[in-house]
């Protein structure tokens, strides 16, 4: 089910539909580039002909329903300026005249369909505040003056769009349980009084846009299978009875919001993933799709066709 209200308020159209989620780029033991895309409602995965325009890890992924996806930054070698742009239906590749202002990776991104994306934080050697705005449909890019509460990175996206992203956990010397929230369209920040359940890095965060976000696994010290969720519009944090199927960091979250959230590869340290774990909203009961990713891989960025 599509939320019209939330259609009309992020400027998506009344005609927006539920078509795919997409996991680009990872990391095998090397970076990749491999773009894996599992059409809704029945999760059948294809791997796209062109994948990202480089192979990279630790990306942070856009979405405007309907019209593309976005790959923002990431690391091999080297960090990344670099933003891709996947067209929907196509799913042709192009890549920004403007990139980040940054070079970087380990960061999050968030959302505001038919308006613009947010790549927020992350780190090159340095941590950064930095929140970089994308325009949509036009994808000039602006600056935030108000960064986020903190330097860090390996945090996670969430997206209501329409009203507010918020940026999860992350690592700021040490692992934190900060929630940064952005209200739409002001981009004004607050931050929640009750963040994650614990404090830790290398997040997955999924969406069910209108309803509530979803700040899955992650690092602090060790592997976890926690899956957090806050409500929306009231932040009020619970945490589900049935985490994931197994405990990692750094995996990827796609949604298809009012149907599902699917939190896919990641790595048990060192282990590498194929798993794709899924969701169902509202009942949060949980799934484990017979065919997961492509390659095993950790540090994909999720994007969707979808709320």
């Amino acid at each position: 089910m599509i939320l019209l209200g939330i259609l009309a308020a992020s400027g998506a159209g009344a005609g927006a539909v539920s078509v795919a989620g997409y996991f680009g780029g990872g990391y095998t033991g090397s970076a990749v580039s491999t773009v894996d895309k599992f059409a809704f409602p029945d999760d059948s995965r294809t791997t796209l002909a062109s994948g990202l325009s480089s192979d990279r890890r630790e990306a942070a992924p856009m979405s405007n329903v309907n019209v593309a996806g976005y790959v923002a930054g990431g690391q091999d070698a080297t960090f990344f300026t670099t933003v891709d742009k996947f067209a929907f239906p196509s799913d042709s590749r192009t890549t920004l005249g403007t990139g980040l202002s940054i070079a970087r990776g380990y960061f999050a991104g968030m959302s505001n369909s038919g308006v613009a994306g947010y790549a927020a934080g992350g780190g090159s050697g340095t941590f950064f505040t930095t929140v970089d705005k994308f325009a949509f449909p036009s994808d000039s890019r602006s600056t935030l003056g108000t960064g986020l509460s903190g330097a860090r990175l390996q945090a996670t996206g969430m997206s209501n769009s329409g009203v507010a992203g918020y940026a999860a956990g992350g690592l700021e010397g040490s692992v934190v349980a900060t929630v940064d929230k952005f209200a739409f369209p002001s981009d004004s920040r607050t931050t929640l009084g009750t963040g994650l359940s614990s404090a830790r890095r290398g997040v997955a965060g999924m969406s069910n846009s209108g309803v509530s976000g979803y700040a899955a696994a992650g690092w602090l010290g060790s592997t976890v299978s926690t899956v957090d969720k806050f409500a929306f519009p009231s932040d009020s944090r619970t945490t589900l009875g049935t985490g994931l199927s197994l405990a990692r960091l750094s995996a990827g979250g796609i949604s298809d919001s009012g149907v599902a959230g699917y939190v896919g590869g990641g790595s048990t340290d060192p282990t590498k993933l194929v798993t794709v774990d899924k969701f169902a909203f509202p009942s949060d009961s949980r799934t484990t799709l017979a065919t997961g990713l492509s390659l095993a891989r950790d540090a994909p960025a999720g994007f969707q066709d979808s709320l």
